[in-house]
């Protein structure tokens, strides 16, 4: 765990704060909200790329995503216990954060998900500038 730790705040580290924003304290701030996949073994390209596609969706139907970034890892070093995805979504706030969530898009997305997903892994922070 604590290496899917470290490879999780090596991510992090690399992605670069876009859109500056205040939360209610006045500093400059972003609400991350980061989600990787590990698939069932089996599962097919196929299946994979309408995850994917049905993913990269969401920011044109949802507006309360500000920031979306999403890639498959290619890490050399071998501590990603199976998650092959990370998805990486900006908000502004936590009401942003609370309307994606239940969202119908969003809901519509864990269908086409659901039936190929071994595991995931959410989390969520503030990011400083």
């Amino acid at each position: 765990m604590k290496q899917l730790a470290f490879l999780f705040l090596l991510i992090i580290s690399t992605f670069s704060c876009k859109m500056p924003t205040s939360n209610t304290e006045g500093a400059k701030k972003l609400l991350r909200h980061v989600v990787m996949f590990k698939f069932k073994d089996g599962t097919s390209a196929e299946d994979i790329k309408k995850v994917e596609t049905a993913f990269r969706a969401l920011p044109s139907k949802i507006k309360e995503i500000k920031g979306f970034e999403w890639g498959t890892n290619n890490s050399p070093e071998k501590h990603d216990n199976g998650f092959t995805h990370v998805f990486f979504l900006s908000f502004d706030s936590e009401a942003g954060r609370a309307a994606y969530l239940p969202h119908p898009d969003h809901k519509a997305f864990g269908k086409v998900l659901g039936p190929h997903l071994d595991k995931v892994m959410v989390l969520d922070y503030w990011a400083e500038h």
